[in-house]
């Protein structure tokens, strides 16, 4: 990367996948279902955004509402299928009953993946132990980005976790990017700047008109003109 900060952008379908590189997107996050908080889409939805715009996409891995993996197969299954699509980035995250990650189901998508890049999501926000959940998930292969708001009540709460965590970058358990996302504003921008954060996730403010209606390239484009 550039010392450009990177802007990722959740899109539903491929009129969202261009509003969004039009205003300035480096990257696409894919979900359905937004009323779930977002799980796999279908492999048509993929091939039709990765056909429309050629920026990276990261395709959320994610079957059911909360942070159960649920029937492991059908996860690899869900994996298999979109990377034979030519699907190259994941999303993903699974934790027990306990709040400690799920291990077995994320290792068994994780080995579908066979290397490919990939987010921990913001399943780390509602870990029983964020620092035992990184050190657990940290040779995982491909592991390079968590998307967190540092708490599970946004970005507000999550201020001071963030900065905190940036600043152990490099550590055992703190090699992965940090991507700040949920409840984020662009008024949190300048303390997370200030700590080093450098990638920064949106969607709902990409959509000012709600999730009802499509990305705005316009919302898009003040977010990159925030960050530079």
């Amino acid at each position: 990367m550039s010392n450009q900060a990177l802007l990722e952008v959740i899109a539903l379908d491929a009129r969202d996948a261009v509003a969004a590189r039009a205003g300035g997107a480096d990257r696409l996050e894919l979900v359905t279902d937004m009323a779930a908080d977002g799980l796999t889409p279908a492999r048509e939805t993929f091939a039709a955004i990765r056909a429309a715009v050629d920026i990276p996409l990261r395709v959320m891995l994610r079957r059911t509402d909360g942070f159960a993996a649920g029937p492991v197969d059908l996860l690899v299954a869900q994996a298999r299928a979109l990377r034979a699509e030519g699907a190259q980035e994941f999303v993903l995250g699974f934790l027990n009953p306990d709040g400690s990650p799920d291990l077995a189901a994320v290792e068994a998508v994780v080995a579908e993946l066979d290397g490919c890049p990939w987010t921990f999501h913001r399943a780390l926000d509602r870990a029983a132990d964020r620092d035992q959940a990184r050190k657990a998930l940290a040779e995982l292969p491909g592991l390079d980005t968590y998307l967190t708001a540092g708490s599970a009540a946004g970005v507000d709460a999550g201020l001071a976790v963030l900065a905190a965590e940036a600043a152990r970058q490099g550590e055992p358990g703190y090699g992965a990017r940090i991507l700040v996302g949920g409840g984020l504003t662009l008024h949190h921008l300048p303390a997370l700047r200030e700590a080093g954060i450098d990638a920064f996730h949106i969607g709902g403010a990409a959509r000012p008109s709600g999730w009802g209606a499509p990305v705005s390239a316009a919302a898009v484009a003040e977010w990159r003109s925030a960050l530079g």
